[in-house]
């Protein structure tokens, strides 16, 4: 996380929520040669205090999980490079803006005649999000087929610790720079730039 407490202000419920919109992220613990990493959708209680995940059986984060172990949930919002010449201001340098949420806490097996409610839970949350298209169901997949892809995944659970974000969206300009900035990057180099800015515009206000 940037230690700039200017990008460290969002609240922790904030921040949440966008980890719960956003539902994907990069789960990592700590393994015998170094750090175990896997990208992951996720569901999130509305406490914020767990999320629920799948892992493939031959993922090797699993072997790892004979006990519970501390585990990160890292959550990339959007992000995008920032030209000094978009501020409008002199001496500057060049940056990059950024949203980041970290979601640490206890990751653990759990049993597997609950896998199906979980997955049932993770695909409704997204497919509702497509409206008006129908949700898809699991009714959908022939049983046998069904069943012998739930044996190939295992429920995991993180039960959530701390929560640590950065907004990086040039809170520490001036406004009429992160203004110019906002109104530039959209055209720039990065990852969902439409948002960004947006993001940059709504801090603005504040």
């Amino acid at each position: 996380m940037h230690p700039n407490p200017a990008f460290r202000s969002t609240p922790r419920e904030a921040s949440l929520a966008f980890a719960r919109r956003r539902g994907f992220g990069i789960l990592s613990v700590n393994g015998s040669e170094g750090p175990l990493v896997a990208h992951v959708p996720f569901t999130q209680d509305e406490a914020g205090t767990v999320a629920h995940l799948h892992l493939l059986r031959s993922n090797p984060i699993l072997a790892a999980l004979e006990t519970a172990q501390p585990a990160l949930l890292a959550v990339s919002g959007p992000d995008g490079y920032v030209s000094p010449d978009w501020y409008g201001v002199d001496d500057q340098v060049p940056t990059w803006n950024y949203v980041a949420v970290h979601l640490r806490g206890t990751l653990e097996r759990l049993p597997q005649d609950q896998l199906e409610a979980v997955l049932r839970d993770l695909s409704e949350s997204f497919e509702q999000r497509l409206a008006p298209k129908p949700v898809w169901r699991s009714n959908k997949v022939d049983r046998v087929t069904f069943e012998r892809l739930l044996r190939a995944i295992v429920w995991v659970r993180l039960g959530i610790r701390t929560v640590d974000s950065t907004w990086k969206l040039s809170q520490n300009k001036p406004v009429s720079a992160r203004l110019g900035a906002a109104n530039e990057i959209e055209s720039g180099i990065g990852q969902d730039l439409a948002a960004l800015a947006a993001l940059m515009r709504e801090v603005t206000a504040e």
